[in-house]
Parts: C-alpha cells; sequence; structure tokens
C-alpha cells in the first residue's frame, strides 16, 4: 500500500483519490509550452497549454499524450502569450478533450488575433514546419471558449476556481483552485511591480495548500524599474543621434504596449531633439492590438484609468508612433526606432532587420524581454560575432547589442516575498530554466530551515509527477429542521446525508427539495410469488416468523381477499381465486429486507409437506384419545399418515430449524457496509466484525450479542443491530413465544407415558418400544391446526 509521509508520522493511503498529482507536461525545468496539469479525487484540470518558441511543429507542443483528453474537466488559460496559450486551438480540435476552457475577457479578446499572427508568421517562414492548426479550426476553437472576469468564482463539477490579477499582461490572471476543500494557487507569469498600464500581482487572501509558481528569473533580481526606464531611453536616444537605427524585437501584444507608452511618454518630453526621429512598430496585428487595447482601459491600471478622464484622450492613442503592417512601409533612410515582431529574432521582420542592420557599428539592438534558450534573442546576447542568415551564409555582427529587461516577470526578491506572503506549505516551482530553478529552490529550502514555516519546495522536470497526499476531514452542514436544535456533545443526529460536489448536507426529509433541489420519489414495488395453499397456511407461517399481524379482508364477486401487514410497511395479499401472493412494499431499505423475508417465508410453506397437510382441513388417520376419554378417529382422504406422532406434534408449532449463519452474516454484513467502511465476516459465518478507525465490535451470527471495548462504537452498532433483527431473522427463528404442550389425560390407569426430546424433536428421538411401555402412549394433541377439534 502506497503511503504518504505527514510530519514525522507516515499515514497510509487507503483512497488513491487522496493523492494530488501535479504533473508539468511543459514548463517543468525549461521556459515555454507552459502546461500544468492536476489531478485529484477523480477531477483532472490543465493549467495553460502553450508552444515552445524554439522548437517546430509538433516538437513544439507540451507532451499532452501523457494525459487522456478525454479525462480533462477543465482548461484555464492564465494569459495570451503563445508560450502559455497558442496550443489550446490544437488541443479543443484535434484531440477528444470534452472539458471547458476558461478565460478572462481581455485574454479572449487578445488571444484570437496573437494566434492568427502565429498562423500567418508559421506559414510564411522558410520553415519546412507549417502551423498545428487553420484560421477555421481556430475560429471554431475561439467560439468554445468561456470568460471569466477578475474575482469571479465558477464552479465547474465540483471544482471551484478564482481568477485574481497577474500584472503580467493585459488580462492576465493567477487561479485560485479548490477541489474537495485542497486550495492549489497557480500564478502564471505574474508580476508585482506597478507600472503604466496594468494592476500588479494579487494575493488572493486565503489559506492555500499547494502554490505553483514561476522561476523565470531564479535569483536574479532586477534593476529599480525608474533606473531602467532612463538607461533605455538613454541608449534609444544615443543610437538615434549618432543617426544610426534602433531595433526592438518584441511580442505583438503583452509588454510591447507597455515600452510604447515609454516611448511615446518620452518623446513628448523631449519633442525638440526627436520630433524629426519617426518611431515605427511593424506588426500585422498593431492596429488591431492598439484597438484592442484602447477597448480594455477599464481593466488596467487606475493610473491609466485618471489619466483618460483627466485628458479626455486615450493613452493608446499615440502622436509618435507609427502602426505598419509590413518592412515595406518603413523608409530605408535616416535614424529611427523600430518594434518588430516575433521577439525572439527566430524570423520574420524583426530577423529581416536583424541581417540588414547587423554590420553598420551606429545601429542598436535592445532585447527588452525574457530570451528563452534555443533562439537567437538568447545566442546573441552571449557576444556572438556573427549570425546565420536566413537564406544561408554568415553576417558579421557589428552593430551595438544591450539587454535591459521589462519582462514582466518577478524576480527573485519579489517572488521569494510573495512565497512567504502566501505561506503555503507546499510550492511547486515551474517555468524556469534548470540551473535557474534550482538555484532558487535551494535557496528556499536553507531560508526556511529550522524555521516555524514547514515548507517543502519541488522543481520537477517535464512529465515529472509531485504526488501529495491530502485527507481532509468531511464536514456536514446540518440545514432545515435539523438545524433547529443544536446538539450537545454525544447526541446523535438522524437526517439524509445529501453529498454534491464534495460538500455535504444533512436535512430532513421533507426540506430535501429546499436545500438540496433533489424531489423525494417514492418507488412502490410489487412481487407476484406463485403459491396455491390456504390462507390460514400462510398467516400461520408469517405470524410464527413476524409475530401477530394486523388483517384486513374484503369480498367481492370473485371470491375473498385478505391481505396481512408486516412491520406496517409490506402487505401481504391473498386472494381465494388467485394462484399466487401479491407483496406490496415502498422501497426502503427496511422495508426491502422486511419484504425478502417475506418472499422468503411463502417459498418455504410449499416446499413443507408436513405443513401443509396440517391445513388441509383433514385430520389424522389413526386415533387421537380425547379428554372424554372417547376414541374419536378422523378418516384421512388418501389413507392414514404415513408421518408419527412426534413429526405431527413437533411441525405444528414451528416450521423445522435450519442452520443459515452464513447467509445472516452476509446479509447484515451488507447493511452494516452502508454505515462503515470495513465490515469483515468470518469463513465459517459464525460471526461478523464491524471496523470503525483503531475500533472494532464483534457480532455474534446467532445471537446478534455484540462484543466490543468500546461504548461508543456499541451505541453506534446496536441501534442498527437492534433494526434490521427481525427482518434477517431466518425461519427457524420463533418470532412469538409458542404455548406448552398441556399434559396428557390418561384414559385409564397405568404408567404415565414418557416423552423424550423437545417440540422439534424428530420421530426417532421419542422412546416408544415395546420393552418400556406396557401400552401405547397417549397424549393429547398439541397443535390445533384447521380441520382438528
Amino acid at each position: 500500500m502506497a503511503s504518504a509521509l505527514h510530519g514525522e508520522q507516515v499515514i497510509p493511503i487507503e483512497d488513491k483519490d487522496d493523492l494530488l498529482r501535479i504533473t508539468p507536461l511543459g514548463a517543468g525545468r525549461e521556459v515555454g509550452r507552459s502546461c500544468i496539469v492536476l489531478q485529484y479525487k477523480g477531477k483532472t484540470i490543465m493549467l495553460d497549454c502553450g508552444l515552445h518558441a524554439g522548437h517546430e511543429g509538433i516538437n513544439s507542443l507540451p507532451f499532452i499524450d501523457m494525459v487522456e483528453p478525454e479525462t480533462v474537466d477543465l482548461l484555464l488559460v492564465t494569459h495570451f502569450h503563445i508560450d502559455h496559450a497558442a496550443a489550446v486551438p490544437y488541443y479543443l480540435e484535434k484531440t477528444p478533450f470534452r472539458g471547458r476552457t476558461f478565460m478572462t475577457r481581455p485574454t479572449k479578446g487578445v488571444f484570437r488575433w496573437l494566434a492568427t499572427d502565429y498562423i500567418r508568421v508559421t506559414n510564411s517562414s522558410n520553415s519546412d514546419s507549417s502551423a498545428l492548426y487553420t484560421e477555421a479550426e481556430l475560429i471554431s476553437a475561439h467560439a468554445k471558449i468561456e470568460e471569466i472576469d477578475v474575482h469571479q468564482q465558477v464552479e465547474v463539477n465540483g471544482i471551484k476556481f478564482t481568477a485574481y490579477n497577474a500584472g503580467h499582461v493585459l488580462g492576465a490572471a493567477m487561479f485560485l483552485i479548490e477541489i474537495a476543500g485542497v486550495k492549489i494557487l497557480y500564478t502564471g507569469d505574474y508580476s508585482r511591480e506597478e507600472d503604466r498600464h496594468l494592476i500588479p500581482a494579487e494575493n488572493p487572501g486565503v489559506t492555500v495548500d499547494v502554490l505553483i509558481t514561476e522561476s523565470t528569473y531564479g535569483l536574479h533580481n532586477h534593476e529599480p524599474r525608474a533606473d531602467r526606464e532612463r538607461s533605455f531611453t538613454k541608449q534609444v536616444r544615443d543610437v538615434v543621434r549618432r543617426r544610426g537605427n534602433c531595433l526592438l524585437p518584441v511580442t505583438a501584444l503583452g509588454r510591447t504596449q507597455e515600452l510604447l507608452l515609454i516611448l511615446e511618454e518620452y518623446w513628448s518630453r523631449n519633442v525638440n531633439d526627436l520630433d524629426n526621429v519617426p518611431i515605427y512598430f511593424i506588426s500585422a496585428l498593431g492596429k488591431t492590438g492598439t484597438r484592442l487595447y484602447q477597448k480594455y482601459v477599464m481593466d488596467m491600471s487606475q493610473r491609466i484609468q485618471r489619466q483618460l478622464s483627466r485628458t479626455g484622450r486615450n493613452p493608446f492613442d499615440f502622436r509618435y508612433i507609427k502602426t505598419r503592417t509590413g518592412l515595406s512601409e518603413v523608409p530605408d533612410a535616416g535614424p529611427c526606432v523600430v518594434l518588430a515582431t516575433p521577439g525572439m529574432l527566430q524570423s520574420g521582420v524583426s530577423r529581416q532587420l536583424l541581417e540588414r542592420w547587423a554590420p553598420r557599428p551606429e545601429n542598436g539592438l535592445i532585447i527588452t524581454g525574457y530570451s528563452v534558450e534555443g533562439t537567437i534573442a538568447r545566442e546573441i546576447n552571449n557576444s556572438m560575432e556573427e549570425i546565420q542568415a536566413l537564406k544561408g551564409g554568415k553576417i558579421p555582427l557589428r552593430m551595438m547589442v544591450s539587454n535591459i529587461s521589462f519582462s514582466a516577470h518577478v524576480d527573485g526578491a519579489q517572488n521569494c516575498a510573495f512565497i512567504d506572503e502566501i505561506r503555503a506549505p507546499v510550492v511547486i516551482l515551474v517555468h524556469g530554466e534548470e540551473n535557474t530553478m534550482m538555484r532558487l529552490r535551494a535557496n528556499l529550502v536553507d531560508k526556511y530551515k529550522g524555521s516555524n514555516y514547514e515548507l517543502a519546495v519541488h522543481a520537477p522536470r517535464r512529465g515529472e509527477a509531485v504526488e501529495l497526499h491530502f485527507r481532509g476531514e468531511k464536514t456536514a452542514r446540518v440545514l432545515g429542521g435539523l438545524a433547529s436544535k443544536v446538539p450537545a456533545d454525544g447526541d446523535y443526529v438522524s437526517g439524509i446525508l445529501v453529498e454534491k460536489d464534495f460538500s455535504y448536507r444533512l436535512v430532513n426529509m421533507d426540506d430535501l427539495l429546499e436545500f438540496t433541489g433533489i424531489a423525494p420519489v417514492v418507488v412502490e414495488q410489487q412481487q407476484l410469488v406463485p403459491y396455491t395453499s390456504s390462507f390460514e397456511l400462510l398467516q400461520l407461517h408469517l405470524e410464527q416468523m413476524f409475530g401477530e399481524l394486523p388483517l384486513t379482508t374484503e369480498t367481492s364477486n370473485s371470491g375473498v381477499a385478505n391481505t396481512l401487514r408486516v412491520y406496517d410497511s409490506v402487505d401481504v395479499t391473498h386472494a381465494s381465486w388467485k394462484t399466487h401472493v401479491e407483496i406490496e412494499w415502498e422501497s426502503n431499505i427496511m422495508s426491502d429486507m422486511a419484504a425478502d423475508s417475506v418472499v422468503a417465508v411463502v417459498l418455504n410453506i410449499e416446499s413443507c409437506p408436513a405443513s401443509v397437510k396440517l391445513t388441509q382441513g383433514r385430520g389424522c388417520g389413526h386415533s387421537h384419545h380425547s379428554t372424554s376419554g372417547i376414541d374419536e378417529t378422523v378418516p384421512a382422504g388418501d389413507g392414514p399418515h404415513s408421518h408419527s406422532h412426534a413429526e405431527c406434534t413437533a411441525v405444528a408449532p414451528g416450521l423445522a430449524r435450519t442452520n443459515d449463519n452464513h447467509e445472516i452474516a452476509t446479509k447484515l454484513a451488507l447493511f452494516l457496509q452502508q454505515q462503515f467502511s470495513r465490515v469483515e465476516v468470518a469463513d465459517d459465518g459464525s460471526s461478523i466484525t464491524v471496523h470503525l478507525n483503531d475500533l472494532s465490535a464483534v457480532i455474534d451470527a446467532d445471537s446478534l450479542d455484540i462484543q466490543t471495548e468500546s461504548p461508543m462504537l456499541r451505541a453506534r452498532v446496536e441501534p442498527l443491530v437492534a433494526q434490521v433483527s427481525r427482518a434477517l431473522r431466518p425461519l427457524s427463528h420463533r418470532s412469538v413465544a409458542l404455548p406448552e404442550p398441556e399434559p396428557a389425560t390418561p384414559l385409564a390407569s397405568g404408567p404415565e407415558p414418557e416423552h423424550k426430546g423437545d417440540a422439534g424433536a424428530d420421530a426417532d428421538d421419542t422412546d416408544s418400544s415395546d420393552d418400556d411401555q406396557t401400552e401405547p402412549p397417549t397424549s393429547a394433541n398439541t397443535a390445533a391446526s384447521p380441520g382438528h377439534e
């Protein structure tokens, strides 16, 4: 059996659903193709589904084949960047995934156009690979995506999730996910730094069990924001002052808009020096992106909203920045600043401009974001002397290369501070290169070692699962009439326990519809059992089993119908003109068991010849001595009896005894299993053992006595056994006390006859040999059945 370590105690894992499995299908010790899968309590959630910028085609996908798509309940996308969202259309359209997909409203709006640009750029590149999906498939997938607002909680099949501001790009969200009381916070890419247009990442302010956080920059700390802006604008100004061209490779949407705001503000302050230097934003999505950002201004920071209110001019309605769709629209002459896609310089306009401007030292290249391993943007940062041209050959790299990051990822200090604020007992690091991530992990372990904050830090590889054991207590809310009285310690509360999506409610039957939405339905059952004997025989056997029963008689032209009511729940009807007995009841646990017992009695009647003869309306074919001394002979219909006195007198008071303890134990165990997790039946059926945590109780199958050292467990078991004992009583158990046989009255002097054995003895047990008796034994008939006087 698997087990999990909890403190210093190993807790056995009895239910595999108690294991929370967190598996990075992408972004495990790498940056790119973010895709994290959570599996807990039979639920599966996928967090992000992106592509890797350093790979092409199928190789750029996360390892999505590690999880069956049809088992995934939810896909939650944190933001619109390619490495977090570009594989979503592929997953929705080309796999059996049938779950629901959620993004924030701005994310969905921008994602549509960013994915379109991905298709265009990929299909127009010199690579042999084409886009993983078509424009038509993108449109179909986009229509399936549902929107969620920040701070809105949504519940799907017992999974609760809430979006919080992440501060990374417009619409970026963290997701707080709750399954069966376990809370997981996934940050995605996040930033706690306030900039010109975004709201910084939030602390949800709730207790979190597991924190899954990015580790992009590891322990590296950014320069102060003001210093970076001064350095950036100075370098741009220096390039254009020496009549060079300044290239800023960017993504079409995201941090690009922050750079545009910085440049627009700087140009407006230095209009006399820079008015003649154009700024171009070259992107097929440039104008569309600007319109989108203008549309979602109310989802941005208070600073942007105040600026809009104060000036009446949308901050993204730029004066000094010209948006162009292609390189042909940009003149070759004169100094300029160009922001061009893609940001990793793999292809497209930014790569063309790099190859054109690289040989001239007056030109400049400023990398403003995070560069993924395996891309030209990363390699060019490592002091390259030449670059490989897309059409072949080498190009000397003489232009100035600088790196001033405006990447909206937390740095080491900000990440550690957030982890300390959340104080989750488990932290899982994703979205970071291996060396960077492992240094951060070691730092966190050392920082909290020996402190009052017990922290477990995991840094799984791609495809490697982290398994965590959670076995929370189940708490039921008492509602309606049951809640009118507060129970004292030790009191039992009885009602209907309703479980839905990992929540429990205890209500009365009358409150079931109001508080749970479940309408009570009565199931009426009817069973017809073949039966051709008399009603008197049926009544005799049922009353021996269940005690005296209420009788209702109805007379019609067809005949007489007699109905016996068993346990005030099961009606047994015998109609004189029918060849079966009708058994009817409203289905529930107790009534079902009582009905089963009634069926067993009826089926047993016609299989017992001796009891049938007792109620045929005819007596024995031999002499019975009456108290009056008159020898009466009752003629037999088919001849003399073939059974002895002992058999005649023994069968009438009760049915033949049977030894069926194993059946009793099995049936009782089935009922008790509805109340206790572990119930065991002895191999010989002599006993049933009930387990409750470390306690146990043993129930004798014959006497139904309970042996246990726990008064609490006895108090729980005794009422249950008492409820079902009569329904489970086999035919060998008599429900009512039978009268003792009256002593025989001899007709003449002589020795008193001696009867050995009890009423249940066989004929061989009665000593009637001629050596011991001088005359035949005489006795009064001990069972007055119909037909006997």
